[in-house]
């Protein structure tokens, strides 16, 4: 189960930091992604961390801005928000894969998704 939080209404150029707990048995979680979806628009990756190696993959649409992280002691992974535009805004999904990828189909386990509002 995952369960994500930390959306909210922010202003272009803000921050925002979100939060994925991966509550439950963890073993075999090879990839923790974050995806998002605006309103009539597709799922698209975000970026994703593998869990043994922390290897990570970026959209090239949030290089530099946005950074994710996690801790496996607590079993939560991070994505903090840097430099926000209005683009940015979305509902965001933390996913759950057993291969590193940035495919929505490879993702089997998905959180609720949290709302970012990014305001001009």
């Amino acid at each position: 189960q995952l369960q994500a939080s930390g959306g909210g209404l922010v202003q272009a150029g803000g921050s925002l930091g979100l939060s994925c707990a991966v509550n439950g048995y963890t073993f075999g979680t090879l990839a923790m992604g974050w995806f998002r979806q605006a309103p009539g628009k597709e799922r698209e990756f975000v970026v994703a961390i593998t869990w043994s190696f922390d290897r990570t993959d970026y959209a090239d649409s949030v290089k530099g801005r946005f950074t994710i992280s996690k801790s496996s002691a607590k079993n939560t992974v991070y994505l903090q928000m840097n430099s926000l535009k209005p683009e940015d805004t979305a509902v965001y999904y933390c996913a759950r894969s057993l291969s590193r990828s940035t495919i929505v189909g490879d993702y089997a386990l998905w959180g609720q998704g949290t709302l970012v509002t990014v305001s001009s």
